[in-house]
């Protein structure tokens, strides 16, 4: 997989790309990351990356030139034609994109190349968006002063979903948001539920134990208590994921049981 990273802050990336997991994926040949420095295709002495958008407003917006120029450069066609290369995503980082998801993640990281566009100031010429980007994403409901730490973000999510990147790959199949290959790439918003609760020693500390059915050794009743728990935590903090999840006989099962016990508590 090589990710290429089009921004005018490219010190940014000196630190973030650095540590864990995406480092021992580079070391280990798993990804290629490759910064480049749009200001490098501008045409002025001034190397001016932005510009004040036609129709007035607050700001400055970014100008398209130097990101059609990085992309023909780097692909070495026009861009249009870098546009359809198979196997490639050109993301543009934006507030007015679509939400980055798991899902998203996983159908990212079957891909041979992915492009990712920096925005900055009020946001980028709408014609990177129409006519060079394949999708824009945002990593979020809030705004950001540039696309740096999304990219930063979506390089970790998606390299931690290649073969290889975690060492165990039982790892990347119980955590949260975790969802089929199928779920992946059947739906673009497709997404999974939050992880179950963990534990580890000391078995007690203050007041409080580590949950009797962990230490018993049942791994059926394990396995259905942490699902439960998942459900649980879930409903509390993300219940509109439930609303997207796949879920079996068992869960809606659950689902009913702990809806019931919450009617009783209040």
């Amino acid at each position: 997989m090589r990710f290429d990273i089009l921004t005018i802050f490219p010190e940014f990336f000196t630190g973030p790309l650095d540590y864990g997991i995406v480092r021992r994926a580079r070391e280990a040949h798993l990804i290629d990351i490759a910064i480049h420095d749009l200001r490098r295709y501008t045409h002025d002495r001034h190397q001016t990356v932005d510009d004040r958008p036609f129709g007035g407003g607050e700001g400055m917006v970014m100008k398209p030139e130097p990101f059609f120029e990085a992309i023909e450069d780097l692909f070495g066609t026009p861009a249009g034609e870098a546009r359809q290369s198979p196997g490639t995503a050109i993301v543009l980082l934006s507030a007015s994109g679509r939400l980055f998801r798991q899902a998203t993640a996983a159908r990212w990281a079957g891909l041979g190349r992915i492009v990712l566009l920096c925005g900055r100031y009020e946001g980028v010429d709408e014609r990177v968006a129409e006519h060079l980007a394949t999708e824009e994403i945002s990593i979020g409901d809030f705004v950001l002063s540039g696309g740096e730490l999304g990219a930063a973000l979506v390089v970790d999510a998606v390299t931690r979903l290649m073969p290889g990147a975690l060492g165990n790959e039982a790892s990347a199949v119980r955590e949260s948001f975790t969802i089929s290959a199928e779920e992946a790439g059947a739906a673009a918003d497709a997404t999974g539920i939050l992880d179950c609760p963990h534990y580890t020693r000391p078995r007690e500390l203050r007041d409080w134990a580590v949950p009797n059915v962990l230490m018993q050794g049942n791994h059926e009743q394990i396995r259905r208590w942490r699902r439960r728990q998942a459900l649980a935590k879930t409903m509390r903090n993300r219940p509109e994921l439930l609303e997207r999840a796949t879920l079996n006989d068992e869960d809606r099962r659950l689902l009913g049981e702990l809806g019931a016990e919450k009617s009783d508590s209040s």
